[in-house]
């Protein structure tokens, strides 16, 4: 094998989540790997040291697919596994794999509540897309890799936070996978660490409503002020990270951070939890168990369809925040 493709158009945790087997590619087999992606994620292999090459595209695959034949692929690894990855596999003809993407077993958890699911985390699934060109699993997580010319002086950001901060994710792709702005500021009303808000210019508002019910409290809101590799700077220099299911919860577990993952009304048996093989004491689940109507959705809704959203707002406030300061507390026992 002298050229691999990878393919893996979105998202951004689901691309960090193929760290792992890109790197084990590199390192046990391939002597030139490339990568596909749409272009709004191609930064994220882009940066990555162990892909050699990154075709993006726009809107359509023919943007790049004469240039992809042009390459002449021993092998294509499909980490995508949908119309889109087959067209492109059927254009150029070479040998290629794919991963068990599951669907079924989803589609019945998610309206029979019945779960076939296998417990293995997404990671492991993809691993089988290299099995038989031999790739094993080196167990060293997943990779993130932020340019020098993003990382960030704590400093600069704001004063006060250079002796240490929890850093708090507050958006989400869907309505449904968002932590409720009153229930993050109960949470930090009861912590006595500093707070920054993560998220993206959509998260703006959300931040400052959250800023604004916090009591006597050292909370700045960095919604939409910072780029994602910024942003994942900030995620590194944390003490701990609490989150929503989100593409910063999969970065936070590149750099094995602490880890308090705040679940709605999707569910970690989907294989999207941290993946943090050998540390699993440092990412804590929370959730509320027990619902019969959760999971609702493999991804997310724009709103509870029971229109009661107990998944968020029967969470645990004092767990998240006894779960935060264990976790604090053993990083300044290592300092």
């Amino acid at each position: 094998m002298k050229k691999i493709l990878l393919i893996r158009f979105s998202s951004i945790g689901d691309i960090v989540l193929t760290t792992p087997v890109i790197r084990s590619l590199k390192k046990q087999l391939v002597y030139e790997l490339h990568a596909v992606t749409k272009k709004q994620n191609a930064v994220l292999f882009q940066n990555n040291p162990h892909v050699d090459k990154v075709f993006s595209f726009e809107k359509e695959l023919e943007e790049i697919l004469s240039k992809l034949k042009a390459e002449q692929y021993d092998f294509v690894v499909d980490l995508q596994k949908n119309l889109r990855s087959l067209k492109i596999k059927r254009v150029l003809g070479a040998a290629s794999t794919t991963f068990p993407k599951v669907n079924i077993q989803k589609w019945l958890l998610v309206n029979l509540k019945v779960n076939y699911l296998p417990k293995v985390h997404i990671v492991d699934r993809y691993f089988e897309a290299v099995k038989s060109l031999g790739v094993m699993n080196d167990l060293e997580g997943l990779g993130f890799y932020i340019p020098p010319e993003a990382v960030l002086d704590i400093s600069k950001v704001h004063k006060g936070f250079e002796k240490g901060y929890v850093a708090f994710v507050i958006g989400g792709q869907h309505f449904t996978k968002i932590f409720p702005p009153e229930m993050v500021a109960e949470v930090i009303n009861k912590l006595d660490i500093p707070v920054m808000l993560l998220g993206g210019k959509e998260d703006f508002s959300r931040g400052e409503e959250i800023v604004e019910k916090t009591i006597g409290k050292t909370v700045i809101n960095t919604c939409g002020k910072f780029s994602l590799n910024q942003s994942a700077s900030l995620v590194q220099q944390c003490n701990v990270l609490i989150t929503n299911d989100t593409g910063l919860m999969h970065i936070g577990a590149a750099f094995q951070k602490p880890i308090v993952s705040i679940w709605g009304n999707t569910v970690p048996d989907f294989g999207m939890y941290p993946y943090m093989p050998g540390n699993e004491e440092q990412y804590y689940i929370s959730e509320v168990a027990g619902l019969s109507c959760r999971p609702c959705s493999k991804l997310g809704h724009g709103k509870c369809p029971k229109k009661h959203f107990r998944c968020m707002m029967d969470q645990d406030i004092d767990a998240i925040v006894n779960k935060v300061n264990e976790y604090n507390k053993a990083l300044s026992k290592q300092v």
